[in-house]
């Protein structure tokens, strides 16, 4: 599996801006409306993927292998929701037993899904039809 750079470095900075989105949204639910951290990081994660996505099929990849769009975001948002176990626990034990602030255990969780996503993301969805 040979992935293209400007591939990895696109979906980088397209997470980059998803995850600046998703940390606005999880900073504004705690601080403003006092809702529990992790409830919180749920919201805003999948507020990131929508970000994720609409950057992804705009600006990175140009091969697409769904064609309907429905079932294209519906696939991208499900391998987002199973890396949100490994977001939701990082952000667990890293607040819990490393004593971090949210906003850090946050950023230790986005490094710990950006590559599952990438990988999984793009082996999946964004490349070329294979012939039956």
């Amino acid at each position: 599996m040979i992935i293209p750079l400007k591939e990895a470095v696109g979906y980088a900075a397209a997470s980059g801006c998803a995850l600046v989105f998703d940390v606005t949204i999880l900073w504004s639910l705690v601080h403003f409306f006092s809702w529990n951290y992790l409830v919180a990081a749920t919201i805003s994660f999948f507020s990131g993927t929508v970000v994720a996505y609409a950057l992804s099929i705009n600006l990175v990849f140009e091969q697409r292998r769904v064609k309907d769009r429905c079932a294209e975001f519906a696939t991208f948002a499900a391998i987002g929701t199973a890396s949100l176990a490994i977001n939701a626990g990082v952000i667990f034990l890293a607040v819990r037993y490393l004593g971090l602030y949210f906003l850090v255990a946050k950023c230790v969780a986005a490094g710990f899904t950006f590559v599952c996503n990438f990988v999984t993301r793009r082996q999946f969805l964004f490349v070329q039809s294979r012939p039956l």
